[in-house]
């Protein structure tokens, strides 16, 4: 669905997460980013993927990752994911969809015959110097980490 590719500049962009805070492409500058977008907060793909991220976050922090979660659910079901599942990572509450059309990710989907808008499950990884270096568009919900650690290797 994203149109985006490794070597591009990395989408600017705001948003808030579940805490109220806002976070923007500026504030990671030096560091290196996950930007993961899943379609639904406490969904089972979803949890899969989030405490597979919990479950090797000091492994991702070591390697020098900042992670940053994204969908389109509000803020108080963003808080509940991440109490729920003890995450240890912000996630943005994308109610606008802006990062997501940011991304490209927010589209039509197929699924049991039905096309229907939604978030297409993709992973951004982002150097120090905002550019891509990898774009995940096959995430494995229960061995991600694994995933964006290949792109480092």
């Amino acid at each position: 669905m994203t149109t985006l590719q490794i070597g591009d500049k990395a989408p600017s962009f705001k948003g808030v997460d579940q805490a109220g805070k806002t976070h923007q492409l500026s504030d990671y500058k030096g560091k290196k980013l996950v930007v993961f977008f899943y379609p639904k907060a406490s969904t089972p793909g979803c949890t899969w993927e989030a405490c597979n991220l919990r479950d090797n976050y000091t492994e991702l922090k070591d390697k020098g990752f900042e992670l940053l979660g994204v969908s389109a659910d509000s803020a108080a079901r963003q808080q509940k994911f991440i109490e729920k599942n003890e995450l240890p990572f912000p996630l943005l509450a994308d109610e606008d969809k802006a990062v997501l059309n940011a991304f490209g990710v927010w589209g039509p989907k197929k699924f049991m015959g039905r096309t229907y808008d939604g978030i297409h499950r993709t992973t951004f990884v982002i150097d120090e110097n905002g550019i891509l270096i990898d774009v995940i568009t096959k995430v494995k919900t229960k061995d991600h980490a694994a995933q964006i650690l290949e792109s480092v290797k």
